[in-house]
C-alpha cells in the first residue's frame, strides 16, 4: 500500500476510534441517568404509597390529633418492619410527626389547607433525615428482610 492509502486509512481508523469511544461514554452516561430516573421513580412512588397510607389512618382519626398521629406514626412503623423502637428510630418517628400532622390538617380540612403544607413538611423531613444518616430515607424501604429458617415444633 502507499503512504497516502495507510495515511487515509489511519484517519478513517482513527475517526472509527472516536465514534466508538463516543458511543461507550453516551452509552455509560444513559446508564447512570435511567439508574438515576429509575430512584427517583422508585422514591416518588414510595413517598405516594406512604402517604396515601397515613392518610387513610388519618381518615379513621381526624377527631382526636394525639390519636391520629400515633396511627399515622404507626403506619409509618409497619412500612418499615420496626417491630421495635430505638433511640435513633424514635428520633426519625419524632422527625416524622410534622408530617403525620400535615396530612392530618389536609385531610380534615381540606378547604383550609395550603397546597404546599405536606409537601413542605415532607421535603423538611427528607433534608433533617439525609443529613443525619447521610442517606435517603426512602433508601429504608430497599432493605430485605432476612430470611428466617422454618422451625418445625
Amino acid at each position: 500500500m502507499t503512504t497516502a492509502a495507510t495515511s487515509f486509512l489511519d484517519e478513517l481508523k482513527t475517526a472509527a476510534t472516536r465514534a466508538e469511544a463516543a458511543e461507550a461514554q453516551y452509552r455509560q452516561e444513559a446508564v447512570q441517568r435511567t439508574a438515576q430516573l429509575e430512584k427517583e421513580r422508585a422514591f416518588a412512588y414510595r413517598r405516594l404509597n406512604l402517604l396515601n397510607a397515613v392518610a387513610g389512618a388519618m381518615a379513621r382519626a381526624v377527631d382526636d390529633e394525639d390519636a391520629a398521629v400515633t396511627d399515622g406514626l404507626v403506619v409509618l412503623r409497619d412500612r418499615l418492619n420496626w417491630s421495635t423502637v430505638d433511640e435513633s428510630r424514635n428520633e426519625v418517628l419524632g422527625r416524622f410527626a410534622p408530617v403525620v400532622v400535615a396530612v392530618l390538617r389536609a385531610v380534615a380540612h381540606p378547604e383550609s389547607a395550603s397546597p404546599g403544607s405536606v409537601a413542605d413538611a415532607l421535603a423538611e423531613f427528607e433534608t433533617w433525615y439525609l443529613d443525619q444518616r447521610r442517606n435517603p430515607f426512602w433508601a429504608l424501604f430497599e432493605q430485605e428482610l432476612p430470611e428466617l429458617p422454618l422451625v418445625e415444633v
